[in-house]
Order: structure tokens, then C-alpha cells, then sequence
């Protein structure tokens, strides 16, 4: 799943591309993906692209005042293309659900034309691949109209997130520090794979509970998550969308890499499985040596 890291990537990528173009048509190919009917995705059409921003993990492309805001779910992605085919996306066909053409890009990007091809036009599409759906996309007049958005914590990247803030937003929380950065009312961005990042550099079990964590872990979590996604942001920004999926693959240090060694201590990453993800993480690093039951209902070390 795309990740504050990646978004803001996406983010800067497709503001230097798509800003001071104009909307040639916005073509659906997946009414499942669109959350909202008024005004319709053809309204865009006509209208120009003057700024790209990001909410959390949301992306929202301001063409004139509307908002195309897209949440890319667990398996969508955007993809640039210099020449778009001619031909608009089937319904129902391949990985699709919404493609975006633009008939001019921003004058001050003109080394991103170098692909171009006479008669066809520049864009991109919103794509989603597998069964499971769940890519949204809406087109309002303010973001902030999306329950979504509106109730979004605070983006931890802010310089106002400092270690007061963080400590708030663990006190009294009876709940799993994992699911404490995961939770995108509390803190805006952070999914299953970079808080599996944070937790490792700061050397917490994913199953320590949010309130027993003292002042000195509390700065400690607070300097990894400034770290890690700081570093992940920096990694990612100027790469071309195509790369930024092996980009976070390869900045990893526990996420994805079950059974590899422990790049700090050489242990085994270990993984705990649950219904519909997993997390991995390291026993020496995290648990004090003693690895997690996998099992959802087990009793999980602390």
C-alpha cells in the first residue's frame, strides 16, 4: 500500500508534470472507484491543473477549484505516461479505472516532453491491480468535504508533530502501538510498512501497549518516526513514478524481508500473520530475544 513516502513522491512528481496543464477529458473506466456524482469527473474536463498536494496518504490534484482526490488503497498506483493511448480504457478490462489526459504540460516542465508523440497526448492513469478493491476517487469543491480528510490526525513530517504531541496522542490509549501509528485519525500517512520501519529503529515491540511507554521510549519512537520517514521521503522524491515501488522495497529494513538477517543486529527478521497483513520485525532488536506468537488470538509478548 502506498505510504505518506510514497504519496508525497507521487505527489511531487505529478506537480511538475501536470501543473499549468489543461484537462483534455477524464475518462472512467471503473465507476466502483468513484465516491461521489456531483460535480461529475467530466467537469474537469476544460479546466486547469494549478496545484498538487497531499492529505496523509490522499492525493488532490486542484484543477480550477475542483478537487480530483484519490486514495490509492491497498493496490492502486498512478501511472505518467508521455502518450497516452488513443483508444479510452475499456470498463472491465485490465487494471484501469481512471485515465486523465492533459493537453499541454506546464512550461517550465518541458524536459518531461522528451517521450512525447505527435497526436497523442500526455496524462495519467489511475490503476488497481487484483480482486480486492478499494481505490476511492472523489471529485468535490472542498477536500476537506471528505469524512476521510476531515478526520485525518496530524501529518507527522508537521513541525508542530513534536514529542508533546506524540506523548498525547499515546496517553491513555489502551490499544497496540502499532495500531496507534497506523491509525490515520491519530496520525496522518503511516501504514502497515512504515511503522514496521519505525518500530524497528526504535527498537519497540509492535505489541507494546501505546500507554505503558515512558518519556524516554516516547522520544525515542518520536526521533524514529522524524528519521525513517524523513529519510524515506528524501529517498523517494525525484524519482519517476515507475521507481518508486522497488525505491521503498530496497529502503527496508524489516518490511517484506521475513527469514533475511536484522541489518543492525543479524538476527532473522520474524513475521506474525494475521487475517489480511502481516507485519515483521526483529526479536533481538524489539522483543528482548523472544519471539511473537503468530497467531491473532495468541498471547503476544509485550
Amino acid at each position: 500500500m502506498p505510504e505518506l513516502p510514497e504519496v508525497d513522491a507521487l505527489v511531487g512528481f505529478l506537480r511538475e508534470r501536470a501543473v499549468g496543464a489543461v484537462v483534455a477529458a477524464v475518462e472512467v473506466a471503473s465507476v466502483a472507484v468513484l465516491k461521489t456524482f456531483d460535480p461529475p469527473p467530466t467537469a474537469l474536463a476544460g479546466g486547469t491543473v494549478t496545484g498538487v498536494e497531499r492529505h496523509g496518504k490522499w492525493i488532490d490534484v486542484d484543477v480550477d477549484g475542483l478537487h480530483l482526490v484519490v486514495h490509492l488503497a491497498r493496490a492502486g498506483w498512478l501511472r505518467w505516461s508521455e502518450a497516452l493511448p488513443a483508444a479510452p480504457p475499456k470498463p472491465g478490462r485490465g487494471p484501469v479505472a481512471l485515465r486523465v489526459r492533459l493537453d499541454d504540460v506546464a512550461a517550465g516542465a518541458g524536459s518531461a516532453r522528451s517521450g512525447a508523440v505527435p497526436g497523442r497526448l500526455p496524462g495519467f492513469d489511475l490503476t488497481e491491480a487484483g480482486t480486492r478493491k478499494g481505490m476511492a476517487v472523489h471529485v468535490v469543491r472542498d477536500p476537506r468535504s471528505i469524512p476521510a480528510i476531515a478526520t485525518l490526525g496530524p501529518d507527522p513530517l508537521d513541525p508542530g508533530f513534536d514529542v508533546a504531541a506524540l506523548a498525547g496522542l499515546l496517553a491513555g490509549r489502551r490499544g497496540q502501538v502499532k495500531g496507534v501509528l497506523r491509525d490515520q485519525g491519530l496520525v496522518a500517512g503511516i501504514g502497515n510498512a512504515w511503522s514496521d520501519e519505525i518500530l524497528h529503529a526504535a527498537k519497540i515491540s509492535p505489541f507494546a501497549m501505546a500507554a505503558s511507554l515512558d518519556g524516554d521510549t516516547v522520544e525515542r519512537l518520536h526521533a524514529s518516526v522524524k528519521d525513517v520517514l524523513g529519510r524515506a521521503v528524501a529517498a523517494s522524491a525525484g524519482r519517476p513514478a515507475a521507481e518508486l515501488k522497488d525505491a521503498k522495497r530496497s529502503g527496508t529494513a524489516v518490511h517484506g524481508r521475513t527469514g533475511e538477517p536484522c541489518p543492525v543486529c543479524g538476527d532473522v527478521v520474524r513475521e506474525v500473520v494475521f487475517a489480511d497483513r502481516s507485519l515483521q520485525y526483529c526479536a533481538t532488536c524489539q522483543t528482548d530475544g523472544k519471539p511473537l506468537a503468530d497467531r491473532r488470538l495468541s498471547r503476544l509478548v509485550r
